[in-house]
């Protein structure tokens, strides 16, 4: 079967990111022996004439949208993305009629609201490694579903995983935008902070993908893509069950070494551990500190302390490697002196950036939207598909605005609100610059060398 997968995101903060969930329902597809095209909203400018052109061009049988977000989680630059997928679903509706499917980790957060919004025929809730090669195989004998909502289902162990699908094409545009290409080597988070969806997408256990298939990636990335910096997107790298171990011991075992960061916690390493990332290419670092005190951090339901998040830092600061921490003011237990002591702890963090957020985007099936019913923050009726955010009773919106903004204004390493740099992080990457933010704004004279690009 013919089919058209077509990756929604308009997202460019604080740099466009590759649609991998899409390439790894497009790998499953391909390896089922169906003829998959990508299209990319964002490469294409969003622009509706290229998506009309693009289906009347390929002619497929069935199409599939993919919904990576359905808002930006910034109450200080609200963007909304679900009216665009609308859109993108009308406008095939004027040139084809092939049935659509919606996925993604922003579909199956709300799928039949989002289903219902934007007049898909069918959507795909959980993973679509497996859901979406099954409709697509019942779909070439004429059966489809009894219901518009497929899924989810029991998750797939981590060896069944398939490899991505990563499209030549697609690739190159987004190593424009920083030469980052991202690579997934687990699904699954143990952790309970009370916000988070990566429970509810991924299940609370570790599923890990086999080492050898992560770095067989990595060095097609590498070598086939010209990708020199490599961002692992799991939830969180260095997970408790030890499974990054693993694969950082046959990344060394296999002499890999491309310039890599991902997303941590601040506990649980040590310099030993630190030492085998750096000899593996670890560049950078993404720490998910988001809370200031010790108050707040155990009513977000995290398992460490403020001295966690000062060790970890100066840990990395030890090794060289380019920190940042993300904090969001306002969360269950804010008070006026809570955040008082959340910035001097925040502002006492040396050779890092911080990005700063205020309020918590509450999504379903969170304990913060259990939290946010209790405090009244909002209704029972709420559907929670347009963004709504938890701010402490106890803190006036104002006041919080205001207070993050004269606390930091003039400190350059924190950054509120946490887009203010996005601009500048593109013209470094425009000018050749690889890497993230942080990694380009700590230490000039560490900033890694320009990559030219292949026009150039």
């Amino acid at each position: 079967m013919k089919i058209m997968m077509i990756s929604s995101n308009t997202a460019v903060s604080p740099y466009p990111i590759y649609p991998l969930g899409l390439s790894f329902v497009s790998g499953a597809l391909k390896a089922a022996g169906h003829d998959v095209r990508q299209f990319d909203f964002l490469m294409e400018n969003s622009s509706m004439d290229a998506v009309i052109k693009g289906v009347r061009e390929y002619g497929p049988e069935l199409i599939g949208i993919s919904i990576r977000n359905i808002d930006n989680v910034n109450l200080m630059n609200e963007e909304y993305y679900i009216d665009t997928v609308q859109e993108i679903v009308k406008t095939i509706r004027t040139v084809s009629d092939s049935r659509i499917v919606l996925g993604g980790a922003g579909f199956s957060l709300m799928p039949e609201l989002i289903l219902q919004k934007t007049g898909a025929d069918y959507g795909i809730a959980g993973e679509g490694d497996v859901l979406m090669v099954e409709f697509v195989n019942n779909a070439v004998r004429g059966i489809w579903p009894d219901t518009p909502v497929i899924g989810p289902r029991e998750r797939l162990p981590g060896i069944s995983i398939a490899a991505p699908y990563y499209d030549s094409m697609l690739m190159q545009h987004y190593l424009k935008s920083g030469n980052i290409a991202s690579v997934q080597t687990k699904r699954g988070c143990t952790h309970r902070c009370v916000y988070c969806s990566y429970p509810v997408l991924e299940g609370t256990k570790i599923r890990q993908r086999d080492p050898s298939a992560v770095i067989d990636d990595i060095e097609m990335l590498s070598g086939m893509h010209k990708a020199n910096y490599i961002f692992f997107v799991d939830s969180v790298f260095n997970d408790d069950d030890g499974a990054y171990i693993t694969l950082l011991e046959e990344m060394a075992r296999r002499n890999v070494n491309v310039p890599w960061t991902g997303f941590f916690k601040p506990k649980g390493l040590t310099d030993d551990i630190v030492s085998l990332m750096k000899q593996t290419g670890l560049v950078a670092v993404e720490i998910g500190s988001d809370a200031a005190c010790d108050t707040t951090l155990r009513k977000m339901g995290k398992g460490f302390s403020f001295q966690d998040v000062i060790e970890c830092n100066d840990l990395f600061a030890r090794h060289e490697v380019a920190t940042s921490h993300f904090f969001m003011m306002g969360g269950p237990g804010e008070t006026e002196a809570t955040v008082a002591e959340g910035i001097r702890n925040i502002t006492g963090l040396k050779k890092c950036v911080v990005f700063i957020f205020m309020g918590i985007r509450i999504l379903p099936h969170t304990a913060l939207e259990q939290i946010a019913l209790k405090d009244k923050v909002i209704s029972p009726d709420e559907d929670l598909l347009k963004p709504v955010y938890y701010i402490s009773p106890e803190v006036e919106k104002e006041w919080l605005e205001k207070t993050l903004t004269e606390a930091f204004s003039n400190t350059r390493n924190c950054i509120f609100p946490p887009d203010s740099y996005d601009s500048t992080l593109r013209m470094l990457h425009k000018l050749g610059y690889p890497g993230t933010l942080w990694n380009l704004l700590l230490d000039q004279k560490k900033r890694p060398p320009r990559t030219k690009h292949a026009a150039e």
